[in-house]
């Protein structure tokens, strides 16, 4: 017998050609798993999403029932307040009542009023008046719902019913009692009609996609649903919740044909799916194929590999006879590879044949490594030859010149690679070196005394930090400048750099210096050579120009440094933006002193700056006179603070049903001697121009803490106080002490901020003055809400007691219904966080109507009062409170 000679398994499986195509045969067994896998999810995500997208049609009907029914229920309340304010309401003014609230879209369907609760007022009276005498006490179908509604005092909601003149409805029933003295008056009863209610709020219409069921239990019984399929419940569906109060509507919904079962796609992702099987498959036999060819490669390349290391031992030798040493480096991967020479000379651990990068970059010596970085960087970049010197550090510190040659090239598989030579050439450097030096050293000692005088005598008339001309220049100039040519005039062009302080504060003074670095730069590319620029200050910059009418040449220059200085500038990767002001004053004629012309510029650049920044203003007479006076105002201003001029108006504030005066805000006037009364337009700007607002804010608080003595002292009940007061005054320490020793009652005072100052508004010093506020009793009103910047979180954050909406949002009440649904969107967010809502600009009876429908509960206006001194005040709300209120004698006179 002959015997064969051992075969392995792995050699087998190569013997009948398997093992190259193993791979492809585990990848396309992994692809079909896969496939399978995806196919199942892609199935069940699709499903998904068709649920998302009917739980947010389901979500918009709810809502849109759920803000129908309300908005019906809030109609009604109208009517209950005005029968509370006046119990001995008639047929005909429940009627016209009742006409003005049917003539707001909604689904109601009629109203009833049982006084006593016998019904005795009802709307519409045709179709209602076989309601007229019913007793809900002996009624049994009705009895039970009103007794829980007077029970609970508040509204209760039953249905759905049917309706005795067809149809479903919902009956929404509001116990009664009198403003005058608490008691219980009747009960008011509203239909809302459910066919209605349902095809307004899109439930069962053509253009709904889903089958919508409700019902009043969460697992219904088929008893339970009142509208739709009890089926649609069994059928996986989408849910959601309507809580109307006394009672709670459970929804169902299911797409119109049912879940589809596949997404449309499903054919084209199987399809995809296999041909991406199939692309996998068919390159890894291909490599199978390609480990054939392989295995017989190897034989040729291991003779090429000994031819290659007899080559090597013959170059290694001729090197280490010339001392040269030889490198290669691969950037792909970061490989450097030095021999026995190079390793000698940048003392490598000899051992170590294969570096990085780096380990050449750390022997480099610091003030050649950037140069011989960056050359050796282009060489790899422009793939050419490669030739430089440069020193290298030794760990024992000496200091060799190394001359280095390279070239770069590509190998047949396409990496890149760069091979050189490196040889001392340390004695012929120091040799040149020292030749050079005493050469140059004579020339050095002559050039530094010529330079230091020269820098002596521009220092002294330049800036240190941009080298423009300073101050003392420009003084030295305008004193020569006076004895120039005649029809020679001169124009000072005076600029201010805008939001420069911002950059100091945020970006530190060492980004502010390359701001002004920048400034200046830009500034030297605009002017002629005929004219100069000078640095005068911080962040000022004086522009000379002149000519026979240099006027147009001086405001075209202004407007080309505005424009160019608003560009933005990079300040080490940021974009700031800075932008200037220019003021322009030019020479009436060739006599006229440059120091006055230099005044008139600050003069121009003060009203350009008042006028928005970023802008040119030319000096004339008028904006003299109106220095000047700004000047007189200021001191006045001054003087009144001293004389005390500032005085504070009242203006009442009114509860918005019954009208009794609830607070009065208190408001800053100036007494002047001679203008007579001004009102703060006139006089708030001068006052915070001079760092004296928060003066204002501590006289009238002062002075409205004193009436308020006085009014509960005359026996006036004046609940609440609001004064206005600034950021400024919120970080006076002295307020807190001041309001610290006054017996303040907890709710009797109130500030009011701006909403710009305290929205969005990251200063913690300011938030923790409001709380301190808040902590002595004193609260937090915002002011002119709805034409600022805030955000709702932030008014959460601040958490005010009351919203006083701005009287720019109440004047167009009666005209625009948008601006209607913006207050009323106000009034429902502070209803919703338990803030107060005051209405300012309360002009005409419309809008006391209006305000009061919407749910505002507080009035304030020229309708009621406008502000008046103290005095006045006392014997208006003397009158007002004893009954005197015409034309407002009762909140019905305002209804009709």
């Amino acid at each position: 017998m002959i015997s064969l000679p051992f075969i392995s398994k792995s050699s087998r499986l190569e013997f009948f050609g398997l093992g190259y195509f193993f791979p492809a045969i585990l990848a396309v067994a992994g692809m079909l798993v896969g496939i399978v896998r995806a196919d199942i999810e892609k199935r069940e995500q699709y499903h998904g999403a068709e649920q998302v997208k009917a739980a947010e049609q389901l979500a918009k009907v709810a809502a849109s029932l759920e803000t129908n029914i309300h908005g019906n229920v809030n109609l009604i309340y109208g009517l209950v307040a005005a029968i509370a304010a006046n119990p001995n309401i008639n047929q005909p003014q429940f009627t016209a009542l009742s006409e003005r609230i049917f003539d707001v879209p909604s689904q109601l369907r009629n109203v009833v009023a049982a006084k006593d609760l016998v019904v005795g007022l009802v709307y519409p009276e045709e179709q209602n008046k076989k309601a007229l005498g019913l007793d809900y006490r002996t009624n049994e179908l009705q009895r039970g719902a009103v007794m829980r509604a007077i029970e609970r005092r508040s509204l209760v909601i039953t249905g759905p019913v049917n309706l005795v003149q067809g149809g479903q409805g919902l009956i929404a029933r509001y116990p009664v009692f009198s403003l005058a003295n608490g008691r219980f008056w009747g009960v008011v009863s509203a239909v809302v009609d459910l066919d209605r209610l349902y095809a307004d709020s899109n439930v069962n219409t053509e253009r709904q996609t889903l089958d919508i069921a409700i019902s009043q239990r969460p697992i219904p019984a088929e008893r339970d649903v009142f509208l739709g399929s009890w089926a649609v419940f069994s059928q996986d569906p989408v849910k959601s919740r309507i809580d109307l109060g006394y009672d709670t509507w459970y929804l169902a919904a299911v797409p119109r044909g049912g879940w589809q079962g596949l997404p449309p796609d499903m054919f084209g992702f199987r399809v995809t799916a296999l041909l991406i099987a199939l692309g996998i498959a068919i390159p890894l036999i291909w490599a199978g194929l390609l480990m054939k060819q392989r295995h017989r490669n190897i034989l040729a390349l291991q003779q090429r590999e000994e031819q290659l290391e007899t080559l090597s031992q013959r170059l290694e030798l001729a090197l280490q006879a010339s001392g040269v040493g030889v490198w290669e480096y691969e950037p792909s991967t970061d490989t450097l590879i030095w021999d026995k020479r190079m390793r000698e000379l940048y003392d490598a651990p000899p051992d170590r044949t294969v570096s990085k990068y780096a380990d050449w970059r750390s022997v480099l010596h610091p003030d050649d490594a950037e140069a011989a970085e960056a050359q050796f960087r282009k060489a790899l970049r422009d793939e050419t030859s490669y030739s430089t010197e440069f020193r290298v550090v030794s760990g024992s510190g000496n200091i060799r010149h190394i001359r280095a040659h390279g070239a770069t090239y590509r190998t047949t598989s396409g990496i890149k690679r760069v091979v050189g030579a490196n040889w001392d050439v340390t004695n012929d450097v120091t040799l040149h070196s020292e030749l050079r030096l005493a050469q140059t050293k004579a020339e050095m000692q002559n050039d530094e005394l010529r330079s230091a005088r020269r820098t002596l005598e521009h220092q002294s008339l330049h800036d240190a930090l941009t080298g423009l001309p300073n101050r003392r220049f420009l003084d030295q100039f305008m004193v020569a400048g006076e004895d120039q040519a005649a029809g020679h005039r001169l124009a000072f062009i005076h600029i201010d750099l805008d939001r420069f302080k911002e950059v100091n504060d945020t970006l530190g003074h060492a980004a502010g210096d390359a701001v002004l670095k920048a400034a200046t730069s830009r500034l030297l590319e605009l002017i002629d050579h005929d004219e100069f620029a000078s640095r005068i200050g911080g962040d000022e910059f004086v522009v000379v120009t002149g000519g026979a009418d240099p006027q147009r040449r001086a405001e075209y220059l202004a407007q080309s440094i505005v424009t160019t200085l608003a560009r933005p500038i990079d300040i080490g990767g940021h974009q700031c933006r800075i932008g200037c002001s220019a003021g322009i004053a030019c020479q009436t004629d060739t006599g006229e002193e440059l120091s006055q012309l230099l005044i008139n510029a600050d003069i121009a650049l003060y009203e350009a700056k008042k006028r928005g920044r970023n802008r040119v203003e030319v000096f004339s007479k008028e904006l003299r006179s109106a220095a000047v006076l700004r000047k007189r105002m200021s001191d006045e201003f001054l003087t009144a603070l001293e004389s005390d001029e500032i005085i504070p108006f009242f203006q009442p504030q009114f509860d918005a049903h019954s009208l009794a005066i609830v607070g009065v805000e208190a408001l800053a006037r100036w007494q002047h001697p001679k203008r007579g009364l001004l009102s703060p337009d006139k006089f708030l700007a001068i006052a915070e121009s001079l760092h004296r607002a928060a003066d204002i804010d501590a006289i009238i608080l002062d002075k409205a803490l004193f009436q308020s003595a006085r009014w509960r002292a005359l026996g006036l009940d004046i609940p609440h106080l609001s004064v206005n007061i600034s950021a400024q005054r919120l970080k006076d320490e002295r307020l807190f002490k001041r309001l610290a020793e006054l017996p303040i009652i907890p709710g009797s005072l109130s500030f009011e901020l701006l909403e710009s100052i305290s929205f969005e508004d990251q200063d913690k010093e300011l938030r923790s003055a409001i709380l301190n506020l808040k902590s002595l009793g004193i609260e937090i009103e915002i002011d002119d809400f709805g034409t600022g910047h805030a955000s709702i979180v932030s008014l959460l954050e601040l958490g005010p007691k009351r919203l006083k909406i701005d009287r720019k949002l109440i004047a167009p009440l009666e005209a625009a219904g948008s601006q209607r649904r913006l207050v009323a969107s106000i009034i429902e967010i502070g209803r919703s966080q338990g803030i107060e809502i005051v209405a300012e600009g309360v002009e005409t009876t419309a809008h006391v109507d209006i305000l009061r429908n919407l749910g505002c509960q507080v009035l304030q206006g020229y309708v009621f009062a406008k502000p008046m001194p103290a005095n006045e005040f006392v014997a208006f709300a003397t009158d007002w409170q004893a009954g005197n209120r015409s034309p407002f004698a009762s909140p019905a006179t305002i209804s009709r």
